[in-house]
């Protein structure tokens, strides 16, 4: 059995490599639908050197199977929004404690302790079905918030204009995390000039609003809030951390997180050189799951790891977090 903490301890490139060999030898064993998957590859733990030779399950598995890597009860089953008439994806999680050191220690690592903020949430899609593991996280940092003004907002966007003017005004560190349709709705009801508040959104128009390009999005949204950079939340249903942008549609992951990306031509085949390709996620977070998945998102890495989402395969369902198509 993986010490879970183990995760959260990672320090160097060094010691994550060796952490996800381990993972994937006990996913190997315990999973069995990984283990189908990697037998059909001609797969097995003799054959995984490295990182990059380790198997990237297909993401639409989530959708028509149960992934799980551990036969402890499971505790709550995170799914995703879906399209009309679409099958939606499930994360079965039997560890919620493994959940909420990710996003609180994946917070804390590039923006200070989720104490200090007034976490202001605008997720009216979300907060409108069961099951997201968004609103689990925003949910958790509103209650750890030491701040009674932090909430949820769905219609009452007019409260939420006179709140965040007030609060931003008095100097209060504040998060407003929010789904890009949402936010753009509340720019255009007022234009802000705010000084001490991170805008940052989890993307997706929802059906609310014809999709825009990343560039021309965040052009709207810091005009409307007055601010010089817009952030971002990477995430989906079938991960458990986070990958943040602070600006210019540029992620970057925690310790525990990595992103590669394989050829469009060849899936089995790790770009090494910086070409975009189908992103690729190892989240160590995902133990009881799958920690190697293969995304239906197009992206490229840099040099020092950190990477940028550019759209997504063809026939490809749009759905989730910050996944805008060019």
């Amino acid at each position: 059995m993986i010490d879970k903490n183990a995760i959260f301890k990672i320090q160097t490139q060094a010691e994550f490599e060796a952490l996800a060999l381990e993972v994937f030898r006990f996913q190997f064993k315990n999973n069995r639908v990984y283990r189908s998957f990697c037998d059909l590859l001609y797969k097995h733990p003799t054959d995984i050197k490295t990182v990059i030779d380790i198997p990237f399950l297909p993401i639409q598995f989530f959708k028509t199977r149960d992934i799980l890597s551990t036969k402890n009860e499971v505790k709550t089953t995170f799914t995703s929004s879906g399209t009309t008439g679409s099958e939606t994806s499930k994360h079965h999680v039997t560890d919620l404690d493994i959940y909420e050191q990710s996003f609180n220690k994946g917070f804390e690592y590039f923006y200070g302790a989720i104490e200090d903020y007034v976490v202001l949430g605008l997720l009216p899609s979300y907060l409108e079905r069961k099951g997201s593991s968004l609103i689990y996280m925003v949910d958790a940092m509103i209650s750890k918030s030491k701040h009674h003004e932090s909430g949820f907002y769905l219609d009452n966007i007019s409260e939420l204009k006179d709140t965040l003017i007030k609060l931003d005004s008095e100097g209060k560190k504040i998060l407003l995390i929010g789904v890009s349709f949402a936010l753009l709705d509340l720019v255009e009801m007022h234009q802000f000039n705010l000084k001490n508040t991170i805008i940052m959104e989890t993307g997706g128009m929802k059906g609310r609003r014809k999709e825009l390009i990343r560039e021309e999005l965040h052009k709207q949204l810091k005009t409307g809030f007055g601010v010089n950079n817009i952030h971002s939340e990477y995430g989906m249903t079938e991960l458990l951390s986070q990958g943040y942008s602070q600006g210019n549609g540029t992620f970057k992951c925690p310790n525990w997180m990595r992103i590669l990306t394989r050829d469009t031509e060849d899936a089995l085949t790790i770009n090494t050189n910086g070409k975009a390709g189908g992103i690729n996620v190892i989240d160590l977070a995902n133990i009881n799951s799958c920690s190697f998945i293969a995304t239906q998102d197009l992206g490229r890495v840099d040099s020092d790891g950190s990477f940028e989402v550019i759209g997504r395969f063809d026939n490809s369902d749009i759905r989730g977090c910050n996944l805008m198509v060019l």
